[in-house]
């Protein structure tokens, strides 16, 4: 029998060699039709008598990431279908759905025959989860093996027997650990944890696995053994005694309570480690059915799984551009921003050149690329040889005749209007016809800086995320003249050194720095009602923030924000910042000389290691304190999260954003908003658009007219709209339902 995904080659020792290598994709997914083909795979082998065992593993250079994007989905798809036919059995029909791949799976741990998995490369969710169903299981000790039930940070969890194998291979508190934070494992890792048996070198996995079968490996699971025993004895332990109290509060401090997933994944290995196998899958099958359905893993999947990966592979790319044949890329100011920026150019395979005012200057900023490189060589995460090979790509000089056959400079020099001038003009001299010159502001106007060019039409912002190497988000931004083709060289050319664009029409502080910006305001409005700071920066965690308010403010430092607030003065007067805010800055920087993390000292204080950060004591001495149990912290929660919400509105309004996929993708990769929301515009259509203009309302009567909801929101309320709604019908039904 042929496959279209599989081939099936069985030698003279009778052993099957199932490769998976689906045509036309650089990965290996699972679809309907594979794990039909799957299911005909294990019927045809248990049929043929000549095989003795099989050996699964993949013919790419992965083994699978997980689920397909259509398959997730066609999952949200049939559900909303068979409410609106069949409301009564919808949830049943989602059940049996979603159980589909956990009793095939173990169908093959039953099938009487023994199957080993041969692991190389990314083995995640549902190819993890089958894997472990396998009685053997192989995998390379080559570097780009990661093994990871990952499907928690997208708002569900491992549910096609995950929650049930993890915990009976390996203790419970490592399981537990290892599900509720979607950890990667390494090959020896996951080895020390019990979850794969065998780590060899890659040209051995086949002859591994192969001879797990010659050796006499059972087909049968640990779990169907007589008298079988959960590591450290199962629930009722004296360890498990001390454990299982403590695990919920645990993953309450660690979530705030915001991410059911997680908690149905205590509740999955703590119920079926006290019951028989089949009977565990079933408890799996019923929560993961609760949790599907619930608006946080809607929200999450289609921002963090759907959404990213459809704008990772150009859904806002302009049509009929062709691929962009970048070859050289020049970066104009070696500062710590511009460093980075060619580090993560050269790691991507592109020769950089990296400029500044003299040699000096530059060859320092190639020190920050070296530093980087050291830094990943040492926590094995490079090879000597791949960072000499990086470091090699990265040229520093003060010659701007070497831009003369460079296809894109990025420019990285101060935000200050006259410097980016005299660096656009410089650059224009040498730059070849056609080359794209890309701004690396983070607030200046582009349409603005544009104005200083004798090509608009090749001229763009690309903002980056400090730390670069680590931000995976960077802004594209559009001026009014930029041509399609600017657009597509900067997004081909942010695919490459593989992060997320989000695109962007151009306005003051683009999108993610409005929405930072509103953040940290509200903060300061909170500071001066008297609030607590600590309740303030608690309150935002709580939220779902990965950090608070203030300490973000410290990061990117408290001076920057008396000079954007200075600027915005400068250009758009005095009613365009808050006076009391002003006031509050002018005092931190220029009476108190707290500029945040860079000095030691801002809203925070700064001890040398190992002492951590605490906030500073004298922030209660600044206003008039109310008392703790006078703040309501539902209140405190809902105006940070509500001021950043109404912000990314007000950029679809504008028309800044244009496609609210980017808003939540940006919202989240940007600056951490609140992820099991699934992003800024999610928040909105997740609670619906009516209950939040009303909230809007409420919030703007008791803290001021920055809460009022916008004209757009009130059309959309009465309409019983949504932001995705507006953009495709298709989602418009789920958001609804």
């Amino acid at each position: 029998m042929t496959y279209k995904n599989f081939t099936v080659e069985t030698d003279a020792d009778g052993i099957a060699l199932v490769t998976w290598n689906m045509p036309d994709k650089s990965m290996n997914v699972f679809t309907v039709e594979v794990m039909d083909e799957i299911e005909a795979i294990v019927d045809a082998t248990v049929a043929d008598e000549a095989v003795k065992g099989v050996v699964f593993t993949s013919g790419k250079s992965s083994f699978s990431g997980g689920a397909d994007l259509t398959m997730i989905k066609g999952m949200f798809s049939m559900l909303q279908d068979e409410k609106a036919k069949d409301p009564a059995n919808a949830v049943q029909k989602l059940f049996d759905a979603t159980g589909r791949m956990s009793w095939l799976w173990r169908k093959i741990e039953t099938n009487g025959k023994p199957w080993v998995s041969a692991i190389n490369g990314t083995c995640m969710g549902g190819a993890f989860e089958l894997s472990l169903a396998c009685h053997g299981r192989v995998a390379s000790n080559d570097k780009s093996v990661k093994l990871a039930l990952p499907e928690v940070k997208v708002g569900i969890f491992p549910g096609a027997g995950g929650t049930q194998r993890v915990s009976r291979l390996t203790n419970a508190q490592d399981a537990l650990q290892m599900m509720t934070t979607g950890q990667t494992l390494t090959p020896q890792r996951a080895k020390a944890m019990n979850l794969v048996h065998q780590v060899v070198e890659p040209d051995q996995l086949i002859t591994a696995a192969k001879q797990m079968i010659k050796d006499g490996l059972k087909p049968v699971a640990p779990w169907d053994e007589k008298g079988f025993k959960a590591p450290g004895g199962g629930i009722w332990t004296p360890a498990s005694a001390q454990l299982w109290p403590a695990a919920p509060a645990i993953l309450r401090r660690e979530t705030a309570g915001n991410y059911p997933a997680a908690l149905a994944i205590l509740k999955c290995v703590y119920e079926g480690l006290q019951v028989p196998f089949d009977t565990g899958l079933r408890i799996e099958q019923r929560y993961f059915t609760q949790i599907v359905q619930t608006t946080e893993a809607f929200s999450m999947i289609r921002s963090l799984f759907i959404s990213l990966q459809e704008l990772g592979k150009g859904a806002r790319r302009p049509a009929g551009q062709p691929k962009s044949n970048i070859k050289k890329v020049g970066v104009v100011g070696a500062g710590f921003m511009g460093a980075s920026i060619a580090y993560v150019t050269a790691a991507a395979g592109l020769p950089v050149v990296l400029i500044d005012r003299d040699m000096e200057a530059a060859a320092k900023g190639k020190s920050v690329a070296e530093g980087l490189v050291a830094g990943a060589i040492g926590k094995g995460k490079m090879t000597k040889e791949a960072g000499e090979k990086l470091l090699s790509l990265i040229t520093p000089t003060e010659d701007y005749g070497t831009l003369s056959d460079a296809n894109l400079v990025i420019e990285a020099v101060f935000e200050d209007r006259d410097v980016k001038k005299a660096v656009i003009e410089k650059v224009e001299a040498v730059l070849p016809e056609g080359a794209i010159f890309a701004s690396n502001t983070s607030t200046l106007p582009i349409t603005g800086l544009a104005k200083n060019s004798k090509r608009p039409v090749d001229f763009i912002g690309v903002h980056f995320f400090s730390p670069v190497e680590k931000m995976m988000l960077t802004e594209v931004i559009v001026g009014e003249q930029t041509g399609d083709k600017a657009l597509a060289v900067a997004l081909d050319y942010v695919s490459m050194i593989k992060k997320t664009p989000i695109v962007v029409n151009d306005t003051r502080g683009f999108f993610v720095n409005r929405c930072v910006f509103r953040y940290i305001n509200e903060a300061y409005d909170m500071l001066i009602e008297g609030v607590p700071a600590t309740m303030i920066e608690n309150a935002a965690k709580m939220a779902g923030m990965p950090v608070g308010p203030l300490s973000l403010n410290d990061e990117v430092a408290v001076d920057l924000s008396q000079k954007i607030m200075k600027a915005s003065i400068a250009d758009l007067g005095a009613e365009a910042v808050v006076p009391a805010h002003m006031s509050l800055i002018n005092k931190m920087v220029d009476e108190l000389d707290r500029r945040g993390r860079k000095n030691g000292k801002g809203f925070y204080d700064y001890p040398a290691k190992p002492l951590k950060k605490s906030l500073w004591p004298g922030l209660k001495d600044l206003y008039p304190q109310q008392k703790p149990d006078a703040v309501d912290v539902g209140v405190l929660k809902q105006r940070l999260l509500v001021t950043i919400a109404l912000e990314a509105a007000r950029t679809v309004e504008e028309g800044i954003v244009t496609d609210p996929r980017e808003a939540d993708v940006g919202s989240i990769l940007g600056f951490g908003f609140a992820p099991y929301t699934g992003g800024a515009l999610s928040y909105i259509d997740g609670m619906g658009v009516k209950v939040f203009v009303d909230l809007c309302e409420k919030l703007a009567k008791d803290y001021g007219a920055h809460f009022a909801p916008t004209p757009l929101l009130k059309e959309m309320a009465e309409k019983g709209e949504t932001f995705y709604g507006r953009f495709d019908p298709y989602d418009a039904v789920k958001t609804a339902a």
